[in-house]
């Protein structure tokens, strides 16, 4: 489990977009964003860095990432 503060999400379609790029590398990721915080907790088996690169390659900025 992973917890990420992501920046640039305003809205459900930045929720599908970070959700659809963390599945891209993990498609059993279950993926739960809060969007007024910019938090995004990620159950997944992929390396963190293989999910931060996604999310940041979907156009968005991950200002923190650790494990949860």
């Amino acid at each position: 489990m992973y917890e990420l503060k992501v920046e640039g999400m305003t809205c459900g379609g930045c929720v599908r977009s970070v959700t659809k790029s963390v599945q891209s590398v993990d498609g059993n990721a279950r993926v739960d964003v809060d969007l007024p915080s910019g938090r995004v907790r990620i159950d997944s088996a992929a390396q963190l860095d293989a999910v931060k690169n996604a999310i940041e390659d979907a156009g968005y900025t991950v200002t923190s990432a650790t494990p949860a």
